[in-house]
């Protein structure tokens, strides 16, 4: 939602006093697939003992998205912001990447309230072990690699008292939805919802404009979910620099 706490919270408060509707791009929540894995955690799993959530882009993924989009063409003069995002490529992938690693985490197992975090970086590819803890005492790992040789790869698992949950999601230009296990002590069976309706990025303006127009509950991120995000974003880079466990709410500043 912002490169930096102190903006965020500004934008939160102003979503607040203006009584309008802020949603975060954050799209793998309108993966209907993975809106059933939350759903069936909230109602089904029990008490959440750990979960752990993956992120890894892969090296072919714009010869993928080239197969997958139009072709854009440019001007010979194009006009462009001042400075490169990118040139920091640390900071790019924890704003433009772990951002959604961390968002998913949140949807499915609630606010993360302290971080430890650790850095690999070799052959230009970055990749982060972040340890986790849940407001409810869980805890949690997240991956994020930038990236692997091989085919994209994400997902989770979360592990609870009646039952558990296994995600495997895809390159997210192809439009299909994540492949969900959920198994549940109850009956003893694993349930897989089939995700028909896989467009997550049309599922998403649907939804704001929902909200907006008829009042419906929000699905996407809010102002406050976004805010939560980027203070631990701040909190996993805080955590490489001194090698600590860092308490989330305590974090203010930029990534």
């Amino acid at each position: 939602m912002g490169v930096n706490v102190e903006e965020c919270e500004a934008l939160a408060s102003a979503v607040t006093a203006s009584g309008l509707v802020l949603q975060v791009g954050t799209m793998r929540r309108f993966d209907p697939n993975i809106a059933y894995a939350r759903d069936f955690i909230a109602e089904q799993i029990g008490e959440v003992l750990a979960m752990r959530a993956w992120y890894c882009d892969s090296t072919y993924r714009y010869e993928m998205t080239d197969t997958l989009q139009p072709l854009a063409y440019t001007s010979q003069t194009p006009v462009r912001a001042e400075g490169n995002p990118k040139a920091n490529r640390r900071r790019y992938y924890l704003l433009g990447h772990a951002s959604h690693l961390v968002d998913t985490a949140q949807f499915l197992c609630g606010e993360i309230v302290s971080v430890r975090a650790q850095l690999a970086e070799k052959y230009g590819a970055f990749s982060w072990f972040i340890s986790t803890e849940f407001a409810d005492g869980s805890m949690g790992h997240l991956d994020l690699t930038m990236s692997v040789r091989m085919d994209w790869f994400e997902g989770f698992h979360v592990y609870g008292e009646h039952g558990s949950v296994v995600a495997k999601a895809f390159q997210p230009w192809h439009l299909r939805a994540a492949e969900i296990e959920c198994f549940s002590v109850a009956d003893s069976s694993y349930h897989r919802p089939l995700g028909a309706d896989s467009h997550f990025f049309r599922r998403q303006v649907e939804g704001f404009a929902d909200t907006i127009l008829t009042g419906a509950p929000q699905a996407g991120a809010d102002a406050h979910e976004g805010l939560a995000v980027v203070r631990t974003l701040a909190a996993i880079d805080r955590s490489l620099s001194t090698g600590d466990t860092v308490k989330v709410a305590d974090l203010a500043g930029a990534v």
